[in-house]
């Protein structure tokens, strides 16, 4: 893989993985950023997977197992010691779908419509038009159905958030597309511009969630959203040839971090959950983050065997 795609996906990781730290660190808001994390994640996604060569069963069937296998035996742990049981949610819920990963839930039901649009409408300026028909769509969905009572725009687990994330899977197949032009040419605009768009995103979320902003504008945080991500994704692109001449030890750890993003998701709920009590800070942060690796690590050692035994190829072609 191209090795700003495991920066991001290793920094995407990382993103996640704080946010939800909470009840961990001093001060609450340390703990936030997931949802940049989540959308530069879909981009990857889509990055990697813009092109496509495989029939839908097969090419879908891969993701799935993709997705399902570390999913279901995460699950399947977690409920043999008690961490998950079917008091609030059935077995069906837990192991087919949603699951209790809403990345899963999302990226099941994205596969679908990126697959065709990547298939029949994947050029450069058929994805430009797909981004501003999905940004309309978005709008008046927004305008027309949306409750706009409270503030909940970046809540993950509602449906209009999937806008966002097919939106950002669209972008990343556009910057593949384009992957020629801007690979290891850098700029410092991007580099403004994601310092610029994360900060917005901050203070916006701040603002609409204690009120001092009106919840009708809340849509702008979306907007904000697509902004850092177009920006992080270009500053990263740009800086390929800088990433590459990193010490082998911090490309290592990279490597590392971004091979197993997916383990690291779903193993960390539970984990988070059983140690958070376990001390004070940085004890406690050092626990958790040292238990989540090394389980990401054994999930990712049975996964790749299960893939083994299955011949599945690298999860990120075709």
């Amino acid at each position: 893989m191209i090795f700003f795609i495991f920066c991001l996906r290793a920094l995407a990781a990382c993103l996640i993985t704080n946010a939800h730290y909470t009840h961990i660190y001093p001060l609450e808001i340390i703990a936030n950023g997931g949802l940049l994390g989540d959308v530069i994640f879909f981009a990857v996604s889509g990055y990697c997977l813009s092109h496509v060569k495989l029939k839908f069963s097969k090419w879908y069937g891969k993701r799935l197992l993709r997705c399902y296998v570390p999913v279901l035996i995460a699950t399947l742990v977690y409920f043999m010691v008690g961490a998950y049981t079917t008091e609030e949610y059935s077995l069906f819920w837990w192991f087919v779908y949603p699951t209790g990963y809403h990345f899963i839930a999302s990226i099941v039901v994205l596969y679908i419509p990126f697959y065709f649009l990547m298939k029949y409408f994947g050029t450069e300026k058929k994805l430009l038009l797909s981004l501003g028909i999905l940004a309309t769509v978005q709008l008046c969905v927004y305008l027309i159905f949306y409750d706009k009572s409270f503030y909940h725009i970046d809540n993950v687990r509602q449906p209009m958030i999937r806008l966002l994330f097919f939106g950002a899977m669209l972008l990343g197949a556009w910057f593949r597309r384009k992957d020629a032009r801007i690979r290891g040419h850098f700029s410092k605009l991007s580099a403004v511009g994601t310092a610029l768009f994360a900060g917005l995103y901050f203070v916006s979320k701040m603002l609409f969630s204690k009120g001092m902003l009106p919840y009708s504008l809340q849509i702008l945080n979306q907007y904000i959203l697509f902004g850092f991500l177009f920006c992080v994704f270009r500053l990263f692109a740009g800086l390929d040839n800088s990433l590459n001449r990193l010490p082998l030890w911090g490309k290592k750890v990279i490597s590392f971090l971004s091979d197993r993003t997916l383990e690291i998701y779903v193993v960390q709920y539970a984990i988070i959950d059983w140690l958070r009590p376990v001390g004070s800070f940085p004890l406690n942060w050092l626990l958790i983050t040292v238990s989540i690796v090394l389980g990401a690590t054994v999930l990712h050692w049975i996964c790749g065997a299960v893939f083994r035994f299955l011949k599945i190829s690298d999860r990120n072609k075709d």
